[in-house]
């Protein structure tokens, strides 16, 4: 299930980060990342995947929501940051962030791997990982960009990533909407670890399939709504677009160009 993992793992983040947007859109700081509240926030959601992967289709599944905003550590879904610099709209974070790619050779369709020409008993599974690098920041009333460089220190796949991304909220009565786009890079070895075969699989008569390096490019919006003092609903969805060296991977499904997730639930502070 590495698709509706990754997009499980991305919605926690980006849907606690809605959690802070009112707070957000008020303050108009400089800051751009929430600004700190010695707050935890719990909730619970559910979410549709589009799955790009052969056989996985459209699944829905529970989402369980844990954040924290203190005033230099925070805890966002899988993500979880330490601020080293704060200075004028500017901050630098060191991060980790659990990477959810990891699947199983099970939860793959059989027959639509053998359309593909894969054979799925000669598959290996594919291992989660554990990112570490920093994240560079920078905000004012125009919005919010933020750049990440992280590092598989697991060495499940030995790659790194490369991600830029842009936020701007609005309020529109008590609810706060904030719309996101982006793109990532992925290395080489990360992109081949979760789409390629690995060489394994190929002296066992798999298809050689290495895609390169790849950029991901993606859309977004998020809502937020309180529902009295402590709880607010939430919802997002996003739309992410696979390019030509992903999306002919042996592993996904024919002409999977895109996939797409919708969220919603509820979050309360404490």
């Amino acid at each position: 299930m590495t698709a509706l993992r990754h997009a499980i793992a991305g919605s926690a983040g980006l849907v606690l980060l809605a959690l802070s947007a009112t707070t957000f859109a008020q303050s108009r700081s400089d800051d751009p990342a929430p600004r700190a509240t010695g707050e935890w926030t719990l909730g619970i959601g559910a979410i549709a995947i589009d799955s790009p992967y052969a056989g996985e289709g459209s699944r829905v599944r529970p989402v369980p929501l844990l954040g924290y905003e203190g005033e230099r550590v925070y805890l966002r879904g899988t993500t979880a940051g330490l601020r080293l610099v704060q200075s004028q709209g500017f901050t630098l974070d060191a991060i980790a962030a659990v990477r959810l790619d990891g699947f199983d050779i099970d939860d793959l369709g059989r027959t639509e791997l053998l359309a593909n020409g894969v054979d799925a008993a000669l598959l290996e599974d594919r291992d989660d990982g554990l990112d570490a690098g920093f994240r560079i920041g920078y905000g004012g009333t125009w919005g919010a960009v933020s750049l990440d460089a992280l590092h598989d220190v697991t060495d499940a796949s030995g790659g790194y990533e490369v991600a830029l991304d842009y936020r701007y909220t609005w309020l529109v009565g008590r609810s706060a909407i904030t719309a996101n786009a982006g793109s990532s890079l992925l290395s080489d070895d990360l992109a081949g670890y979760y789409y390629g075969t690995l060489d394994s699989e190929v002296a066992r008569g798999v298809v050689a399939y290495a895609p390169g390096s790849a950029i991901v490019h993606r859309i977004g919006v998020s809502w937020t709504r309180p529902l009295g003092d402590a709880w607010q609903l939430v919802a997002s969805v996003q739309a992410t677009q696979l390019p030509g060296e992903l999306r002919d991977s042996p592993l996904l499904e024919p002409d999977s160009d895109r996939t797409g997730r919708l969220f919603i639930g509820f979050g309360r502070r404490f």
